[in-house]
């Protein structure tokens, strides 16, 4: 997952430049590349590969060693061995300078395959994350199905042209179809897995919004880091989990000065707010009133 937000671009005041699809670079000029990841290999000759830029093909990365981090869109990844980037046309993206790429990776130009074939393997679907963490029968089933569009491609000897490129996009569909097939799985996980964690933190705060307002103190109880606290409550409800207890814990003391004569202290103690000075200080930034108005709005 995205571990931080990068900013800036380009650089230098330069726009953030496209390369397209290096056909001059493939076997016979078919629309796509497979082979190993290393020193070398590039998708132009001037392509600043350490800089910002963007290409207008698909790349996916391959993993047998890491850590690596590349960053796509201004978020940074960290991918390890058994890990796939998918780079998509027009993201914006870099490579770490300092890490070596290993593994295995493949390019493609858009038009290779079929519109049919494009729509069932989601090709276009920027929505999924860049970032998969096949488990082992996945991966084991990638890394077969990949091997066999590399040999398909390297293979230039027994087939004319033409069929040897029907040949590879039957081979490259049968990978994409497990490759759209995992990011789409790995998203419904992740949301599942945000679903679970709103939900935990909810009844959390539910049960303790009076004695407890902080994230951290939710997220060590919970076993959860405060990030990934922030993304399942920002996911489920658009706001921070600060933003979520203070909301509870106004609505609680709406409550007590609406419907008791409990002293305005009180009703702070009540709330987790043993000095009433700072109870009302903290109303008011949420209300624009302080709870004496707020009461006598009510009666």
């Amino acid at each position: 997952m995205a571990d931080r937000t990068i900013q800036g671009g380009a650089g230098d005041g330069q726009v953030i430049r496209t390369f397209p699809f290096p056909v001059d670079l493939s076997v016979a000029g078919v629309g796509m590349q497979v082979g190993p990841m290393g020193g070398g290999r590039t998708w132009h000759a001037d392509a600043p590969l350490h800089r910002v830029h963007r290409i207008d093909f698909h790349v996916v990365m391959l993993f047998s060693a890491g850590p690596v981090r590349h960053m796509i869109d201004f978020a940074e990844y960290e991918a390890h061995a058994g890990d796939v980037l998918w780079i998509r046309p027009g993201q914006v993206h870099r490579f770490a300078g300092g890490d070596e790429y290993r593994g295995t990776v493949l390019t493609m130009q858009p038009g290779f395959l079929p519109r049919a074939t494009v729509e069932a393997t989601g090709l276009y679907r920027y929505d999924l994350p860049p970032l998969l963490h096949p488990g082992e029968p996945r991966l084991a089933a990638l890394r077969a199905a990949l091997e066999q569009v590399r040999r398909e491609y390297e293979d230039t000897a027994t087939l004319p042209l033409s069929l040897r490129t029907a040949v590879l996009r039957h081979c490259l569909t049968a990978f994409l179809l497990r490759l759209g097939h995992l990011a789409a799985s790995s998203a419904e996980e992740a949301a599942r897995r945000s679903d679970t964690t709103f939900t935990l933190f909810r009844d959390a705060v539910e049960k303790d919004f009076a004695t407890n307002h902080s994230v951290s103190a939710y997220a060590d109880a919970l076993g959860y880091s405060r990030r990934t606290l922030v993304r399942a409550v920002r996911a489920a409800t658009g706001q921070t989990p600060k933003g979520f207890i203070d909301r509870r814990v106004v609505l609680e003391a709406k409550r007590l000065l609406a419907h008791t004569d409990l002293p305005i202290g009180r009703v702070g103690a009540a709330v987790g707010f043993p000095d009433a000075a700072n109870f009302s200080k903290f109303f008011q930034q949420h209300t624009d009133l302080t709870p004496a108005a707020f009461r006598a709005e009510l009666r």
